[in-house]
């Protein structure tokens, strides 16, 4: 199971502040929703989301008279889930050939999960090849070649400093001539100056509209959740700028408490599509909904 060996890092703490909440409760009362609210809220769940949730168990306990703690904790997941589940939204669309955009900002783990995200889709018999465009980080295009020697696919790259667009013109010319299933991008991570990161990407989606009109999307926003509420708004910045497809969520382990991806799918209604739940490289799960919030009372 996707969270067997690392829900008890990053939801024991909530886990077990629910179960003390309901320990000796011989009926759910409003001091423990009370309790609860502030349990959500300090595990990173937005104050609207965690509204929400509460408002959804209240009416649960209401109709079907619900008193035993198991019986809470179980209702309680369920309503996680069906709050971030997007269905068919959060499956990486299996089109080829597809583009990818790899959006977010330096430090957040975005050429990591690039390098990871390669792995897996070359582990599902796709062929692969990456583009280093963001050339202004300096040694940017430097590591994503290491990750592609390491998962064995081309890097497309021209000099730092150079045209970002060019890089993706270059690559979608070789991926093209090559029939390769999935190119991925690397994008530039800076946010201090929205117009140029704006102008930036929209060059790049003229690019690739007009040279590869026949590819399928995607547009993924890599945001690192040990920064908590911050990823919030992350997800509001790059949102201006570009067309969001979907999350990758990394540092998913034992230093974040998890519950920003509750308020990401929730008030946003931003499909989390993978998790990084470690350093190793495969350790870029797809993200499974009911196996996220059964994951956090079933220690």
């Amino acid at each position: 199971m996707m969270f067997r060996e690392e829900k008890k890092s990053f939801f024991g703490k909530m886990s077990q502040r629910i179960g003390d909440a309901l320990a000796g409760k011989a009926t759910i009362d409003d001091d423990f929703m009370d309790e609860l609210e502030e349990i959500l809220i300090t595990s990173d769940i937005g104050m609207e989301t965690t509204m929400k949730i509460v408002d959804m168990l209240r009416t649960e306990v209401k109709t079907n008279n619900l008193t035993k703690p198991s019986v809470i904790k179980i209702r309680l997941a369920k309503i996680i889930s069906s709050v971030i589940n997007k269905k068919e939204e959060q499956k990486l669309c299996q089109d080829t050939p597809l583009v990818i955009l790899m959006i977010g900002i330096n430090g957040g783990g975005k050429t990591t999960s690039i390098g990871k995200l390669a792995h897996k889709l070359r582990q599902e018999g796709k062929t692969v090849m990456l583009a280093a465009a963001d050339t202004f980080r300096a040694a940017a295009a430097e590591q994503l070649c290491i990750w592609g020697d390491r998962v064995g696919v081309n890097v497309i790259k021209h000099k730092e400093g150079a045209d970002p667009s060019a890089v993706i013109y270059d690559a979608i010319q070789s991926a093209k001539a090559k029939h390769i299933d999935v190119l991925i991008c690397d994008t530039a991570g800076r946010l201090q100056n929205k117009k140029n990161l704006m102008d930036e990407l929209n060059k790049m989606n003229k690019v690739i509209g007009r040279e590869y009109p026949e590819a399928a999307r995607e547009n993924l926003l890599v945001l690192d959740a040990t920064t908590g509420k911050n990823a919030v708004s992350q997800v509001q910045e790059f949102g201006d700028v570009a067309d969001i497809t979907g999350i990758i969520l990394t540092k998913l382990d034992g230093t974040a408490k998890g519950g920003i991806v509750v308020t990401i799918a929730d008030e946003f209604d931003m499909p989390v599509k993978f998790i990084g739940v470690g350093e190793g490289i495969e350790d870029l799960k797809e993200f499974d909904p009911v196996e996220f919030a059964e994951g956090i009372f079933n220690e």
